[in-house]
């Protein structure tokens, strides 16, 4: 189910993902607030449309100004434990990760996914992107449900 908000123009195309961190303190007094922060904090997010014929809006947290664009909540792609990595069924991230140079880091400490919290597994992608795990962990590429779906 898409939504429409605001979003910076620099970033405004369709494909790209974020995660929603809620409000700054810049836009405190902001009229277009009801629009920007409708979104739920933490949850991942992908741009599915730009609006053409909107304007741009002045906006004290993005330099080029805002514009409306269509979003839905999008997959969080993780690492999971392989026991554990099946479609459908539900399982946790492995645990907290200091190996930042890692090429899985990011899979193993995804954007827009909590540790400690039970994600669905949507679809089972397959191995991860790193050849070993330096803490000797068993992984699985998955992309899991976000946590608005």
């Amino acid at each position: 189910m898409s939504e429409v908000t605001l979003i910076g123009t620099r970033l405004a195309e369709v494909g790209r993902e974020f995660v929603f961190r809620g409000e700054s303190s810049a836009c405190e007094g902001c009229p277009y607030r009801g629009q920007c922060l409708d979104l739920s904090p933490g949850t991942r997010y992908r741009i599915t449309g730009v609006r053409e014929n909107a304007q741009t809006l002045d906006c004290a947290v993005h330099d080029g100004g805002v514009r409306a664009v269509e979003v839905e909540p999008a997959p969080i792609p993780a690492n999971v434990p392989s026991k554990s990595a099946y479609a459908g069924s539900k399982t946790e991230l492995a645990g907290s990760c200091p190996y930042t140079d890692c090429p899985s880091h990011t899979y193993c400490v995804p954007d827009g996914a909590e540790l400690g919290v039970e994600y669905r597994i949507d679809e089972v992608v397959g191995d991860p992107p790193h050849d070993y795990c330096m803490l000797d962990r068993d992984l699985t590429l998955v992309e899991l449900v976000s946590r608005e779906e």
